[in-house]
């Protein structure tokens, strides 16, 4: 006996501790939004993708930027047998005994409006021949302080020109999509917020209807002893306070389901309870359809992802009609000079000129050219009919969430009413009730009407704000504050 004793206290115990390290938060709809867009594991996410987006932006503008480059070879030591081939044709094995080191440094730029380059350099190399029996050590140099060229493709597809275009606006559409996954994140939580403030008023809700039905089966049951009513009747009240229990048990379970829901789309660790306020009071500014639209459109990435596959597709047809002929220039010009000594490698500098004209071009592809231009042409007629039916689809579906959001608003003050009317006759019903004035039929009636409106007018107020952050999701703009919701965090 003492040994139980001591097993239930100790079970007690730990069960106050558990309770007391658990935390209450009382948080507002804003202040869970809020919560859910600073901590939530989506918003971590939704980070590294623009990371990742920023960096791909930074590499685009490094290719617009002159570049230096260092090549050495310090040092290249060979030690070997080889063939070569003598003055008189014919070959040999020699042995080769040398070091040879080389060190250049070139500046290069990119040029956008052509596609070519343009490249300035300077080199040195040094060769040791190492002593032998059949030969003595000595060594020499080829400078080539300065030389300048380019590289010039002709008639090609200009890729640099392309990117130019494409690429600012496949950043700015990665950043309005990261202020559009921000805001799924506050729909979500905003989702979650009433799923769980829902089951909390439901379980409060079958509480009391269990706390009613008690009250009702105890009266009940005095009636029934002494007569004043039937045996069905007090069965249909006992049926009704065993219900209770069922969804008082049931109503408990949603409301730990729907926390654990909404503490892991806050990314929240620990154990906690949540005591949620439930909005009072429904704001009243008006969305005007041709704002909401203006902002939808500037605000958006799909107003941005149209330009950009429009102009890959126009692209893709420039590419395929370019990439017919391969021409391309090359030229160089520059000063040089060789010695036994590195002084003289620099004096009486000799210049040397190298000009190249390379053509790469199919005589006979039997189609295959024409059938590449005319898949590109196919491609983009298809990219803008495709572009044209989304944007009037996006924008029919603006306009019409403009017109739900009026409607759910007033839906949500006629349900107001409704839940009022029901509360007052349901209370006016049990007193009747309780005075035997009407039976239990009109009674559970009553309570059964205002149980519908109370869960109208939850549902309606949810409802509402669901489609206010859809409508902030859509359109990139609250309204409330009226201020855009396009934002890059800091060190973007």
């Amino acid at each position: 006996m003492y040994t139980r004793f001591l097993y239930i206290s100790l079970l007690l115990l730990s069960t106050t501790l558990l309770n007391a390290q658990t935390k209450t938060l009382q948080l507002s709809l804003s202040e869970v939004v809020t919560l859910a867009q600073s901590d939530a594991p989506d918003v971590l996410i939704a980070n590294t993708r623009l990371n990742n987006s920023y960096w791909r932006y930074k590499s685009f503008l490094a290719d617009y930027k002159p570049q230096i480059n260092l090549d050495a070879q310090l040092p290249n030591l060979n030690r070997s047998i080889a063939s070569i081939t003598l003055p008189d044709g014919t070959d040999a094995f020699i042995n080769r005994s040398l070091m040879s080191s080389s060190i250049g440094l070139q500046l290069s730029q990119q040029i956008t409006s052509t596609g070519g380059t343009v490249f300035a350099s300077t080199n040195l190399e040094r060769i040791d021949i190492f002593k032998t029996d059949n030969n003595p050590s000595k060594q020499s140099y080829l400078s080539a302080p300065i030389s300048i060229g380019f590289i010039q493709p002709l008639f090609a597809y200009n890729q640099l020109k392309w990117n130019k275009k494409i690429e600012p606006l496949r950043y700015s559409e990665r950043t309005k999509e990261y202020a559009e996954e921000m805001e799924s994140v506050a729909f979500e939580a905003a989702n979650l917020f009433f799923d769980v403030l829902i089951a909390q008023l439901n379980l409060a809700a079958a509480e009391q209807d269990k706390i009613n039905a008690d009250t009702l089966f105890a009266i009940s049951k005095g009636r029934f002893r002494v007569g004043k009513i039937a045996e069905t009747e007090l069965l249909q009240i006992e049926l009704q306070s065993l219900n209770a229990d069922a969804n008082v048990a049931q109503a408990g379970l949603n409301v730990t389901t729907n926390t654990e829901r909404l503490r892991n789309h806050l990314g929240i660790k620990e154990a906690v309870i949540f005591e949620l306020e439930a909005p009072a009071d429904i704001p009243t500014f008006l969305i005007d359809a041709e704002k909401a639209l203006k902002f939808a459109r500037m605000n958006r990435s799909n107003s941005v992802n149209f330009d950009r596959r429009l102009l890959q597709a126009e692209g893709e047809v420039e590419q395929a009609d370019r990439e017919r002929f391969n021409i391309s220039l090359f030229g160089r010009f520059g000063l040089t000079q060789t010695a036994n000594n590195f002084g003289d490698a620099f004096s009486n500098l000799l210049d040397q000129e190298v000009v190249r004209l390379g053509i790469n071009m199919p005589i006979a592809d039997w189609g295959k050219t024409q059938a590449n231009k005319e898949i590109a042409a196919s491609n983009l007629e298809l990219t803008k009919v495709s572009i044209e039916q989304e944007r009037v689809n996006f924008e029919r579906d603006i306009l019409i969430r403009v017109q739900q959001f009026d409607l759910v608003r007033n839906q949500v003050k006629l349900a107001k009413r409704a839940y009022e009317a029901g509360i007052k006759r349901e209370d006016i019903t049990r007193k009747r009730y309780l005075i035997a004035k009407i039976g239990i039929t009109e009674l559970n009636i009553a309570i059964s009407e205002k149980e519908q409106a109370r869960r109208n007018y939850v549902s309606a107020l949810q409802n509402f704000w669901l489609a206010y952050y859809e409508l902030r999701t859509l359109t990139l703009y609250d309204f409330a504050d009226d201020r855009s919701l396009v934002k890059v965090p800091e060190g973007f």
